[in-house]
């Protein structure tokens, strides 16, 4: 979603070159783009601790206590049928 949102941001600059020289516009281009990054940043870190902890209590010793103590596995970071309406982009006005 933020992805559309961007690409949109950046069509906008380009119809009108006085907004992409506002210094403020730039600004808010390099925070969106930085967000955008960290959140991806975020779901592969989630999706990685989800996997060693998976793969953490399938080992031995591990796996003879951890279904007793009720760990169980976990899943994965993935936003399923909703990606379609996640990947529509939003309406950018200004």
């Amino acid at each position: 979603m933020l992805s559309g949102a961007l690409r949109q941001l950046f069509a906008l600059a380009e119809a009108y070159p006085d907004l992409k020289a506002n210094q403020n516009f730039q600004q808010l281009q390099t925070e969106l783009s930085d967000i955008e990054n960290k959140l991806a940043a975020a779901r592969r870190f989630f999706n990685n601790a989800v996997q060693e902890y998976n793969t953490g209590i399938q080992q031995f010793p591990a796996a003879l206590f951890a279904a007793s103590f009720g760990f169980t596995p976990r899943e994965f970071f993935d936003v399923g049928e909703e990606r379609v309406q996640l990947e529509k982009t939003p309406q950018v006005k200004f």
